[in-house]
This record gives structure tokens, C-alpha cells and sequence, in this order.
């Protein structure tokens, strides 16, 4: 079996001290892979004394390679940092700043051609899933990534259900991993030669409590953190339930 995949997402949460506490208390784990996801401000910090024990990403990044996008960070100024990922699609930037599937596709692009992996963030809402559009929902915001797929390049879907994210509702395991099937075989559709080579990660309230349990299923390949990466202990928690 593969490296399982940790991300931490701070958000817009974190500071200095709390990227010194991780600095300080973090140590590698030869079967996980480790990706820590502050804030913009906190990258280079985080870069400069992580010495090879984790990666950095950032949340986010523009679909445009260059150009009078005030605000925006490129996909190029992120490699040139040192980080390895972005998230992309998230869904509060998604729901938020209104990105369409069209501008995460785009935004992907622009990740792997900076020779970096995209997260690409996939999920429904509570809406979408009691009126059983949980599926062809997912299946929608995967199939929009077809060129990001066929790209080359590493990659990784991780998949959120929007009702479970920062409300401490999460998905049961069993939900969790039939989703997760459900890409897997999307992918294969859309990328055969690439599909199984994609990691898939769950996010959705993951805590140290649940982790054990869902790392229990093959199907779930990582997880992508949210609250509880604030928390040093709960995120070690995760990690080492992650390590078997």
C-alpha cells in the first residue's frame, strides 16, 4: 500500500506561534506523507525550518499565469518558494468567491504546469445529498477536471461532503468510503492509464477520536484536515493512526 497523504488546512487561522509550536513539536513519519497548509503569510516561515520532517502548500492560487491580478499569487511563485501543493476548489472558496468548476479547472492547470500536485476538492451539500444528487454531483465537479486528469503530473481528489465540514457532523466511514469508490470508478472513466495513481483523501471534521476508523478502509487514502490541524496534539493523532 501506498504513503497515506495528512493534510493540514489552517484556513485563515494559525500565527507565528502556532507555526513556531509545530516547528517545534513535529516529527517525520516514514509512511505518511505530511503537507501543512497555513495561511499565505506563514508559507516561507514554515518552508525555511520544516528541514524535510513535513511539506508546505498554500490554499489557494490563480488560474492566470501572470498579469494585473491584485491579490493573486501564481502557481510559479509557489514553486519558487518551495512548497509541493495547492488546494484547489475548495468549497469555501468555491462557495465564497463563487469559483465555477471552469476556474478550479483552470486553477489546476496552472499547478501542474508549476510542476506541483492540486488538491482538487470535490463535495455536495445536505440539500444535495437528501435529494440523492450526492453522486452526480461529485461525479460533475470530477468530470469538469478531465484536462487537469490527462495533464501528467501528480494529483489528488479529496473528497469533502460540505455539510460535514467545520460543523463536527463527518460522514460515517461506510458513507466516506462508498463515495470514495464512486470517484475511483469516475476516474478510471475519464483517465484510465492515470486513475489509479491518483490518491483520494477524505475531509470532513477528521479528529483524532474518528481517524482510526477511517484509516481501518483501504479506499480512504489520506485525509485533509481542517480544525483539528490547530490543534498540535489532535493533528500528532491523526498522524499516527495514519502510520500503520
Amino acid at each position: 500500500m501506498r504513503k497515506r497523504l495528512v493534510i493540514a488546512n489552517w484556513k485563515m487561522n494559525g500565527s507565528l506561534a502556532l507555526a513556531d509550536e509545530v516547528l517545534a513539536d513535529f516529527s517525520a513519519k516514514s509512511n505518511v506523507d505530511v503537507i501543512v497548509v497555513p495561511p499565505s503569510v506563514y508559507v516561507s516561515r514554515l518552508i525555511e525550518s520544516a528541514e524535510g520532517s513535513f511539506d508546505v502548500g498554500l490554499q489557494d492560487v490563480s488560474q492566470f499565469e501572470n498579469g494585473a491580478h491584485t491579490g493573486d499569487v501564481s502557481a510559479a511563485m509557489v514553486a519558487e518558494l518551495g512548497a509541493t501543493a495547492v488546494l484547489v476548489g475548495h468549497s469555501e472558496r468555491r462557495g465564497e468567491h463563487g469559483e465555477s468548476d471552469a476556474t478550479v479547472a483552470a486553477k489546476g492547470l496552472q499547478v501542474l504546469a508549476a510542476g506541483l500536485m492540486p488538491v482538487i476538492c470535490v463535495g455536495e451539500s445536505l440539500a444535495e445529498r437528501e435529494s440523492g444528487k450526492a453522486t452526480a454531483r461529485v461525479r460533475a465537479q470530477i468530470e469538469a477536471q478531465a484536462d487537469c486528469l490527462r495533464f501528467g503530473g501528480e494529483i489528488a481528489i479529496a473528497y469533502e461532503p460540505i455539510w460535514a465540514i467545520g460543523t463536527g457532523k463527518s460522514a460515517s466511514a461506510l458513507e466516506a468510503v462508498a463515495m470514495l469508490r464512486e470517484i475511483r470508478g469516475v476516474l478510471r472513466e475519464v483517465s484510465a492509464e492515470r486513475a489509479d495513481g491518483i490518491r483520494i483523501l477524505y475531509g470532513g471534521s477528521v479528529n483524532g477520536e474518528n481517524a482510526a476508523e477511517l484509516f481501518s478502509h483501504d479506499e480512504i487514502e489520506g485525509v485533509l484536515v481542517g480544525g483539528a490541524s490547530l490543534d498540535t496534539e489532535q493533528f500528532a493523532a491523526i498522524i499516527r493512526a495514519a502510520d500503520v
